[in-house]
């Protein structure tokens, strides 16, 4: 596919909130025992909104145009979203002119003091993730406990695409299911903005064809609240168990790239583990047994030379 269809987007958006929904849950009284489809009626969502039910069910149709702010409001009350899946829904509904989306989706690039700063953090795994969870950036620490980004091709960096591709994904993050949720939610958003990014839509087509789980994630328009900080537990093959937090910086300036950064508590078994991981990860460390070689540089990145897509 091209470009994801953003009018077909905002209808199964809708269809899919009003469908987790039951009369009792927004005070309507249920009549008969049996509905012949899940969630409110279109009708019963109208009467909530304070529209009329041929105006909404053009919305979910995909035909609603000039969608007021009051009236996006209005439905998302109704539909008791959160402020997540509020912003989604205003970016379906409301899309950019075009003319303020037309400028070409270019490969990024990492800036020197960029490198320069992951490579000064020593002891913090550290990488960066460009506008579709590309993974743009990174340094010595973070390939060793992540897997070294360097050893793939350059399109196969992609944050989404190795929780959802790669075996070791399952068997490293053992809160698997709600890193999935995530990076599925974070993907979700961008899309809602950038409806006419085709690479984007190339990265889902390849993702619902190869993974089930990404299949439903995606259909069922799952968003989460996406955390800029919280904890990842890890099941490394070489040091066991980790528990790092994490603390998601997003760079100024309006590349949408974000800094991703980990740290272990002082004095536990986790910073050990990194400084275990590092000692054998250094430039002139022999490494572990059974790892993988470490980059010979200090941090690498994807660039336009190695053929980067971002």
């Amino acid at each position: 596919m091209d470009q994801l269809d953003q009018r077909a987007e905002l209808g199964e958006f809708l269809r899919s909130r009003r469908a987790r929904l039951r009369p009792s849950d927004v005070g309507l009284p249920e009549y008969g025992r049996h509905r012949r489809v899940p969630g409110l009626r279109r009708e019963e969502l109208a009467q909530l909104a304070g529209v009329s039910v041929a105006y909404y069910t053009r919305l979910e149709q995909g035909h609603g145009q000039n969608v007021s702010a009051e009236v996006l409001d209005a439905i998302a009350r109704a539909l008791r979203l959160d402020g997540t899946e509020t912003a989604h829904l205003t970016h379906l509904a409301r899309p950019r002119p075009r003319r303020q989306r037309a400028k070409q989706y270019r490969a990024e690039h990492v800036r020197p003091e960029l490198r320069t700063l992951m490579d000064a953090m020593d002891g913090v795994p550290a990488y960066l993730l460009g506008r579709r969870q590309d993974v743009i950036g990174w340094n010595r620490l973070a390939a060793a406990v992540f897997g070294d980004f360097g050893l793939l091709p350059p399109q196969e960096r992609n944050l989404v695409r190795l929780v959802f591709l790669d075996p070791a994904a399952a068997e490293l993050y053992a809160e698997w299911d709600c890193l999935a949720c995530r990076v599925v939610s974070g993907l979700r958003m961008y899309a809602g903005e950038h409806p006419d990014d085709e690479q984007l839509s190339a990265l889902v087509g390849e993702l619902s064809v190869k993974n089930e789980e990404f299949r439903r994630l995606w259909a069922a328009h799952t968003l989460a609240d996406n955390k800029t900080h919280g904890v990842k537990n890890l099941r490394h093959p070489l040091v066991g168990e980790l528990s790092l937090s994490f603390e998601t910086l997003a760079l100024p300036g309006d590349s949408a790239q974000v800094l991703v950064t980990y740290h272990a508590e002082p004095g536990s078994p986790s910073q050990d583990a990194l400084r275990m991981l590092a000692s054998w990860s250094a430039p002139d460390a022999p490494g572990a047994p059974g790892a993988p070689a470490s980059p010979t540089s200090p941090s690498s990145s994807s660039s336009a030379a190695d053929g980067a897509t971002a």
